[in-house]
């Protein structure tokens, strides 16, 4: 691939924030609009739930497979067809007849967004190639995401209540319309050099999993919960999991290995990202239909009321990055598990006659917590894991992120069904209350997760967050002992000529070493260098973490494949290495890496 200009290079990350923001923004604006949907088409509150869940469960389930196909069809062309699709979809979301339709639709819609945020990252990380200036570029992508997640409630609001519903699609066909222009001029085509094998069991199952548990969530205050039905569906999730759970080990090449979840600290970020986002479904679904139907307030006004939360999510995550990088993680995890929990506390007292003041409270609390926890999220994950290991880390938090989000839709939602007895005005305080404690307890877990799965000294780990493949700063050298001093070597005279004898050569005069400047040693740092393609079969390679995501497979050489499995070896030996096993697999990304370069 021939140089990029730097003009071009921010024109590709300008294309690629666009693609984010737009996901971030469909991601929240809807429920904003979720009371007048209702209205408008006759929907339910399950209806409505499905509306919200249709689209985070899809694009949860698909965001990993998404970016190993943009590794073997090319990324330009991937992030093309999600572009294509996702802009389609949202025109036809603005235009569907009923209920169905729109649930359709926005499935639909979640699948071309699934195309677009791992393809994107492997898109900057193939442009940007300094790893400065890749990091730059990829603090400044994910950042645009907290800025789409704030505006789309005010947006959402502001479209719902000047245009009607249907306009809080339209706002993505314009945007979708530009990027696709500028993805098909500026951006270049790039595949992985070497493309790792796919899992579509894997892929089922996780499909199996959310589908069968959200359904059954959302469907069972409508049926009966010890219903035939409702506990099938729970049961298929169960053997669903226990299944991905034994495929996964089992795999070379596993999509996500289980092995991971044995660090605590990765855990722990993962359950702070479902609880995190599980309260912000939740608390979206619930504010919106107080707000609306409740107070009888417009979707101008109540995407006005939710402006402190928005604009507290936009403004934390930068003091909640550098609270982590003086002070650790610990810190802005607390804070922001305090914060959810006093906020989820003072929603649950809320009545039909609350005062603005409350709920300016309420709502502050709520975007301070959830953004001083936001970014910390992939922090934790990433830092809990080798730097090798980066980029999946980040992609399994992003999608516990969505994985939240849906489960805090259906599981506030079938609360709040459960409990009301009559007109949503009349019955929605007491009935929403058992669900506002639930999102209660998901602060407190952050809160507990921030205090007993982190660390108080900072990770540094700033450069790891953005660049996948990047290294930890180097370890300061220790001070060695100054050398004793010598003796001073003095000159040798000269000796005379003798008479008829042959004249002595001069010998060479030695320095003072007191007049030369004192030693210092320098310590230089022991790399082991990656074996040659042409290296034997029975040399041993370096043992070095291994284990990456599929969509950042081969973008620089020196990434490797899982380890064979080999149950009985594998239960007193480190997971996150690499054997002699895999020998052939990394000659051949060698190989691959060293033909580009010739070429």
């Amino acid at each position: 691939m021939p140089e990029i200009t730097h003009r071009r290079s921010l024109l590709v990350l300008g294309i690629c924030c666009l693609s984010l923001f737009i996901v971030g923004v469909d991601g929240t604006i809807v429920n904003v609009a979720l009371p007048t949907i209702g209205r408008g088409l006759n929907a339910s509150v399950s209806g409505l739930q499905w509306i919200v869940d249709g689209y985070t469960m899809v694009l949860a389930s698909l965001v990993m497979s998404a970016g190993a196909a943009a590794d073997r069809f090319g990324r330009r062309r991937v992030f093309q067809v999600g572009l294509i699709t996702f802009t389609v979809s949202s025109a036809l979301c603005s235009t569907a007849p009923s209920l169905g339709w729109l649930i359709t639709f926005r499935v639909l819609q979640a699948v071309g967004g699934s195309m677009l945020n791992p393809v994107a990252v492997s898109i900057i990380s193939d442009v940007f190639k300094d790893r400065a200036r890749r990091a730059w570029a990829i603090a400044v992508w994910v950042s645009v995401f907290g800025v789409s997640m704030a505006l789309g409630p005010v947006l959402g609001g502001l479209l719902a209540g000047t245009v009607g519903w249907r306009g809080i699609f339209w706002v993505n066909v314009p945007v979708g319309l530009i990027a696709i222009a500028l993805a098909a001029r500026f951006i270049p085509e790039s595949r992985a050099l070497v493309n790792r094998r796919p899992d579509p069991v894997a892929q089922v199952l996780v499909i199996v999993v959310l589908a069968s548990l959200i359904y059954a969530i959302i469907e069972g205050p409508h049926t009966d919960w010890s219903g035939a039905r409702i506990r099938g569906l729970f049961l298929v999730s169960v053997v669903a999991f226990a299944a991905l759970f034994l495929w996964e080990l089992r795999r070379d090449e596993p999509m996500i290995d289980p092995r991971y979840f044995r660090r605590l600290p990765f855990t722990g970020a993962i359950l702070t990202g479902l609880c995190g986002f599980g309260s912000l479904g939740g608390f979206l679904f619930l504010a919106t239909i107080y707000l609306q139907d409740v107070r009888g307030l417009s979707a101008l006004d109540a995407g006005l009321h939710m402006l402190p939360a928005a604009a507290a999510m936009a403004v934390c995550p930068l003091p909640a990055s550098r609270l982590a990088a003086r002070y650790g993680l610990r810190l802005p995890l607390t804070l922001g598990g305090t914060s959810l929990t006093l906020s989820m506390i003072a929603m649950s007292r809320l009545t039909a006659s609350s005062s603005n003041a409350h709920l300016f409270v309420a709502f502050m609390l709520f975007g301070i917590g959830l953004g001083m926890i936001d970014g910390q999220i992939s922090t934790a994950a990433v830092s809990a894991m080798p730097s090798s290991q980066a980029g999946l880390a980040a992609g399994i938090a992003s999608a516990s992120r969505q994985m939240g989000q849906a489960l805090g839709v259906a599981v506030s939602g079938s609360i709040l069904n459960a409990n009301l007895n009559g007109l949503v005005r009349t019955t929605f305080v007491q009935a929403s209350r058992p669900a506002w404690l639930v999102l209660t307890g998901c602060g407190a877990v952050v809160l507990l997760l921030g205090i007993a799965a982190t660390r108080t000294r900072s990770p540094h780990v700033t450069a790891v967050l953005a660049v996948p493949n990047a290294d930890p700063p180097p370890a300061k050298p220790r001070a060695q002992p100054k050398p004793e001093p010598q003796p001073r070597l003095q000159a040798q005279p000269r000796l005379q000529a003798q008479p008829g004898l042959p004249a002595q050569p001069e010998l060479e005069t030695l320095p003072d070493l007191a007049t030369l400047p004192e030693w210092e040693p320098q310590l230089q740092p022991v790399t082991h260098a990656p074996p040659a393609p042409w290296a034997p079969e029975d040399q041993e390679p370096p043992r070095e973490p291994a284990w990456i995501p599929r969509y950042l497979v081969g973008q620089l050489p020196g990434y490797l494949a899982p380890e064979p499995r080999d149950r009985d070896r594998d239960r007193d030996r480190d997971p996150f290495t690499v054997a002699r096993g895999d020998q052939a697999y990394y000659r051949r990304l060698r190989r691959a890496a060293d033909e580009q370069e010739q070429e």
